[in-house]
């Protein structure tokens, strides 16, 4: 089976959405979890992230984790929301090389993923409807 790992800085916004949206999308086909290169393990998912999740009939009951060794070698592939992200998971975790990608560097974009870290819930919308056309192709990828 495989396993997606989505990693951003706090598992607050990004990656616990992108966890949601795969997670809804996949069903059972594909396990997925998330995590931050700077988490605080326990944290709930940021309130606007829930929020614009909810308005999408997807459940959010996250709880923040900070990358650690087990989920490097749980996951199968890793898929980050910045390229500064990747990179200090490969700073980090060098074994990890062949299965560490930028979210959009894994479906043959380029750029980063937005940070809405702070922002009112428009902007939560907006990297809602950035990562949910990026998960799709993730998932046809995948199967």
């Amino acid at each position: 089976m495989k396993r997606v790992l989505f990693v951003c800085t706090g598992n607050t916004c990004r990656s616990p959405m992108a966890e949601a949206i795969l997670r809804k999308k996949a069903g059972e086909s594909i396990e997925v979890k998330s995590a931050g290169i700077f988490a605080s393990d326990g944290s709930p998912a940021s309130t606007n992230t829930a929020h614009v999740l909810q308005e999408k009939g997807i459940e959010c009951q996250h709880s923040s984790s900070l990358l650690t060794q087990d989920l490097i070698e749980w996951a199968t592939c890793i898929l980050t929301m910045t390229s500064h992200h990747k990179q200090a998971i490969l700073h980090s975790f060098p074994e990890a090389q062949d299965k560490v990608f930028t979210l959009k560097e894994y479906v043959d974009s380029d750029g980063d993923v937005s940070d809405p870290f702070g922002g009112p819930v428009d902007i939560y919308r907006e990297t809602y409807a950035e990562l949910e056309p990026l998960i799709e192709k993730v998932l046809s990828k995948l199967k």
